[in-house]
């Protein structure tokens, strides 16, 4: 039997957790220092998983399958392709660094930390599930430590917050199921995704366009499709640091994943029926949470709305569905979700020195936090999509994708998409204006403005550990943006499995 990489990898942070809770609750440096170990050890085997895939054979690779429950045809079987397994090693990076960056964390520390690794545990889970019902539960399981996370440790409305969040995504995961459930009966009997996928000529064109909009909505929730948003800032901006670049760097990305996996791949001609409709969903997405965005004074508000603009770019990806579009969503979720965890992080910092986040009335940061100046820079860089960061390697190429499809023809009503597609390409360029906007304005006033308050001048600096994550995001960020080729050919693999998909028609 292979060595069973992806089973360490989810179950790590669930052996921390359960080894915190073993710990006297007074022993806060040790809880904190088993809780970056453990963290550190699914960061590296994640690297080495992503490494390790052989893009010369594609498809799923390092798979782990066992019986489970065979009657309802439910086993316990693991495995990544291209498109998820850059999702793991973001997984990895953001939860190494949101446990660094929570070190200062005195308040029930055991708690916390055990709660944050269940959390991780349960998105590890869902990036390597090959089995719908076992997806499911690790979907499910992340619901209760982001609610308790929120509601036990956040600030400000932070129980309606962590209340609303969680009705959302569970209601939205509910209508996910109910679909998923039709095609467990349609596709054989079967909760396996290989299964499925080789079923999926079996599945009508009317069962498609029945089912594939509850999939991808339910799913879309989770990744704050507008108008299904709306729970996103406020969950952000009540959150705990850690919990904030979890959820954005992350959790939305599993919504996304989740969307293609079981919608786009699984019912191809429903996508093909929808999408070209829901892609006005997509870009609202990016339009008003831009322009929300720059609106915005707090600044947890901001990074929230930003991210949310973010995943709208990658469901206009999505909406693409050819090899531009899709590589430009898979390559978004990884740059994304480090640039997401990185802003957060950077505010989560200036928060527990200054405890304000108003943008009116910070001012002049740069002299007393330069790295976290610099780290900002960074990030807006990569929001706005700048060359040599991943950004622009992932944003041309959904624009791209996007110009491209418009030259198809949308069968359902026998006419090219280029009327509205290319309108849709055309204003998703121009957003990249709404988002230098807000980061310039957000940077020079925070930052780079004339120093106005003394207090904000005496604040200590930054630790070695805050230094550290913000160090190493960027230098991901570098490395993924100078050579996007470490990234893109594992994803384009994935991407050409689904292409192959979209290509059984009826």
């Amino acid at each position: 039997m292979a060595f069973p990489i992806l089973t360490l990898i989810m179950l790590s942070p669930f052996i921390g957790a359960g080894v915190i809770l073993l710990i006297p609750r007074d022993r806060g440096e040790v809880i904190k220092v088993v809780a970056a170990a453990f963290s550190g050890v699914s960061l590296i085997l994640s690297f080495f998983v992503f490494a390790g895939y052989n893009t010369a054979t594609g498809g799923f690779q390092f798979v782990e399958q066992m019986p489970w429950i065979p009657a309802l045809g439910v086993s316990y079987k693991v495995g990544v392709d291209g498109f998820s397994a850059p999702q793991l090693l973001l997984t990895g990076i953001v939860m190494f660094c949101a446990v660094l960056v929570s070190w200062g964390k005195d308040d029930r520390p055991r708690e916390f930390f055990a709660f944050l690794l269940m959390l991780v545990g349960g998105v590890f889970g869902a990036f390597m599930s090959l089995d719908i019902f076992l997806f499911l539960i690790f979907y499910e399981m992340v619901l209760f430590p982001v609610y308790v996370l929120v509601a036990s440790w956040g600030s400000g409305r932070k129980e309606y917050a962590a209340m609303k969040l969680t009705i959302y995504l569970f209601l939205g995961s509910l209508v996910a199921i109910v679909g998923l459930l039709a095609l467990y009966f349609a596709g054989g009997k079967s909760f396996d995704f290989e299964v499925l996928l080789k079923n999926v000529g079996s599945l009508g064109f009317g069962f498609q366009q029945l089912w594939f909009l509850p999939v991808f909505i339910g799913f879309g929730v989770l990744a704050s499709i507008w108008p299904l948003h709306n729970w996103s800032p406020d969950g952000y901006a009540s959150a705990p640091t850690a919990v904030s670049m979890l959820h954005g760097g992350v959790l939305k990305a599993t919504g996304a994943y989740a969307a293609l996996r079981f919608g786009i791949q699984l019912m191809p001609q429903g996508a093909q029926y929808w999408l070209p409709l829901v892609v006005f969903l997509c870009l609202a997405n990016v339009i008003y949470a831009g322009s929300v965005a720059f609106r915005q004074k707090d600044l947890k508000y901001i990074i929230g709305f930003a991210s949310v603009a973010h995943l709208g770019l990658v469901l206009l990806g999505l909406c693409a569905m050819n090899a531009y579009g899709l590589n430009g969503a898979g390559y978004e979720l990884f740059a994304g979700g480090v640039m997401t965890g990185l802003m957060f992080a950077l505010v989560g910092m200036i928060y527990e020195r200054a405890h304000e986040r108003n943008t009116d009335k910070l001012d002049g940061l740069a002299r007393v936090m330069p790295l976290a100046a610099v780290g900002f820079v960074i990030g807006s860089l990569a929001a706005m999509g700048m060359p040599g960061l991943p950004g622009f390697v992932a944003e041309i190429q959904i624009f791209m994708g996007l110009w491209q499809r418009s030259q198809s023809v949308y069968p359902y009503m026998a006419n090219t998409l280029s009327w509205w597609y290319s309108a849709v390409a055309i204003i998703g360029v121009l957003t990249v204006i709404i988002t230098a906007a807000w980061t310039l304005r957000t940077g020079m006033k925070v930052f780079f403005s004339e120093p106005q308050t003394p207090a904000w001048q005496k604040l200590p600096g930054l630790n070695a550990l805050e230094k550290f994550s913000i160090v190493f995001m960027c230098l991901v960020l570098f490395i993924a943006g100078l050579m996007p080729n470490t990234v893109m050919a594992v994803v384009s693999v994935g991407v050409q499995a689904i292409l192959k998909t979209l290509g059984v028609m009826a």
